[in-house]
């Protein structure tokens, strides 16, 4: 098992920038890649980016492309999102998941979630 604990959520206004980021600790020797997703109120839960655990493959979503990087330090365990010039509409919890290496295609392991709000 994979557990994941995110942080740096906060309330931040329009035009900044935050940093998340995502503590694996367990297995992190079976980790394959990182991700972050988002669920705003009402809404599914979307994808937003992710990397992997070995190597420089990343992908964004459309809606924070250009303006998001995700990064991760092995070392530390530790995945990192960092988004600017945030907008209202980035408002949500966002959640960090990993893929296992057994299991390729899925999202096995879940953090809990941090809460980003931007206001206007």
């Amino acid at each position: 098992q994979v557990q994941l604990v995110e942080s740096g959520g906060g309330l931040v206004q329009a035009g900044g920038s935050l940093r998340l980021s995502c503590a694996a600790s367990g297995r992190t020797f079976s980790i394959y890649a990182m991700g972050w997703f988002r669920q705003a109120p009402g809404k599914d839960r979307e994808f937003v980016a992710a990397c992997m655990w070995s190597g420089s493959a990343t992908s964004y979503s459309d809606s924070v492309k250009g303006r998001a990087t995700i990064s991760r330090d092995n070392a530390a365990n530790t995945a990192y999102l960092r988004i600017n010039n945030l907008r209202p509409e980035d408002t949500a919890v966002y959640y960090c998941s990993a893929k296992d290496s057994r299991r390729r295609d899925e999202w096995s392991y879940w953090g809990q979630g941090t809460q980003v709000t931007v206001s206007s």
